[in-house]
């Protein structure tokens, strides 16, 4: 199989050559797929890799704005993910792998402005009824930054995922970029 470019590669499942425990380069990958994301002045430009972290492969990846409906790269994960596999997104615990982690350029939102499902919500609904399963770890290159929503309004979406045992954790080195791409198209 030849792979063209780096959407090719990861949507093939492609790893090559990053270890299970190189969170920088997944990073970079989900940096790589916020960059996709058209510039809009009322959305943030999110990327999110979803991985298998037992098998160390790419389940699937996205970015903000990659189907329609004003799509946020975690959902867009969700959604792509499930459709592989004939489930609605609501019930894509049915089919994520036991030990499932998302990466995401920026953290996952706890408020949507729209009044879609916010992405930790989004997240907490992988995890199946007893708890087991779905997305146990969420690594974020950075945190929600307080343009749509201020600090204050609502507990955050890393303060929510924790509570529910799903564990967050921060990537450095990658702050300054994320930022750049994310905000690119605001006033």
């Amino acid at each position: 199989m030849c792979l063209h470019t780096l959407a090719d590669a990861l949507e093939a499942g492609a790893t090559q050559g990053i270890t299970s425990n190189n969170h920088l380069a997944y990073m970079q990958l989900a940096l790589a797929q916020a960059k996709q994301s058209p510039p809009k002045d009322s959305n943030f430009r999110v990327g999110a890799v979803l991985v298998d972290a037992e098998s160390n492969t790419i389940l699937t990846t996205g970015y903000t704005l990659e189907l329609p409906g004003n799509t946020h790269a975690e959902q867009v994960c969700l959604i792509k993910y499930a459709k592989a596999h004939d489930v609605p997104e609501e019930r894509v615990s049915e089919v994520l792998p036991t030990n499932t982690v998302i990466y995401t350029t920026i953290e996952p939102c706890a408020k949507r402005l729209s009044g879609k499902l916010p992405c930790v919500e989004r997240i907490l609904r992988t995890r199946k009824v007893d708890g087991e399963g779905g997305i146990r770890k969420v690594y974020v290159g950075m945190k929600e930054p307080e343009k749509f929503i201020k600090e204050g309004e609502l507990k955050s979406g890393r303060m929510k995922l924790e509570d529910a045992g799903i564990e967050c954790v921060a990537v450095p080195g990658l702050e300054s970029e994320i930022m750049d791409v994310a905000t690119t198209g605001h006033q």
